[in-house]
């Protein structure tokens, strides 16, 4: 009988820490999810909003989607070069999409990622790169086209930019923003991270195609590309 009293006692008393516990992580987990986001606007924000290195305007506007890895340095979600977290959104009726968080690796990154911290950003530019998108796994040159970007407030009139690939990508490092050589990194859906949002597994198609609200939190990175979209249209 004693016995079973402690038991029912230490039940009692772990039970509220260990739920408190779990809270406590997945608020944790919660805010590395809204700091990516945050970090993406800021990757954004920071590159268009320097004229002659920038993502021509032409090219902003044709995009369907828009996919940002920030930097190791701007939250630590690029590892060595090879590997990372971002976030995307595509364009949908209602506007841009709801995040969707996806990883990054492997492959050939190009000379300008090495072993440095880098922001990569890539733009889905047509349907049928989009439809690779929403499949949730796809590998750059082997499912999808890639190509660099141009770069620069506008693009040349005598680039075929638009016939060279279903996705061009973009690097910063060290202040320096460029287009990437991005072959044979495969990007995946980041489950993870998706729970941690959304409180549930959210597909990219259900994300990505305006089948759900974004919440307040995914603000800081769809009304900045919002912003620069809308000025790049004009």
């Amino acid at each position: 009988m004693r016995n079973t009293l402690v038991l029912l006692l230490l039940v009692c008393f772990l039970t509220p820490i260990l739920s408190a516990d779990e809270d406590t992580k997945a608020a944790e987990a919660n805010t590395k999810a809204s700091g990516r986001i945050e970090a993406a606007g800021t990757v954004l924000d920071e590159i268009q909003g320097t004229p002659d290195q920038r993502i021509p305007e032409e090219v902003l506007s044709s995009a369907e989607c828009v996919a940002v890895v920030p930097s190791l340095l701007n939250g630590g979600f690029v590892f060595g070069g090879r590997y990372g977290k971002g976030v995307a959104s595509c364009r949908t009726p209602k506007g841009w999409s709801a995040p969707a968080f996806f990883t990054i690796g492997g492959g050939s990154f190009g000379l300008q990622i090495g072993g440095q911290a880098t922001d990569v950003i890539m733009l889905i530019m047509n349907k049928n790169g989009m439809n690779n998108l929403l499949s949730s796994q796809f590998k750059l040159g082997a499912d999808a086209s890639a190509a660099a970007g141009p770069v620069g407030r506008h693009a040349a009139a005598d680039t075929d930019w638009k016939m060279r690939a279903e996705v061009l990508t973009y690097s910063r490092s060290r202040g320096l923003f460029a287009g990437l050589e991005l072959s044979g990194a495969v990007i995946k859906q980041d489950k993870g991270s998706t729970r941690e949002f959304y409180g549930r597994m959210v597909p990219f198609k259900t994300s990505l195609t305006g089948e759900i609200d974004a919440p307040k939190s995914a603000y800081p990175f769809l009304s900045t590309l919002a912003k620069w979209a809308q000025q790049a249209s004009k």
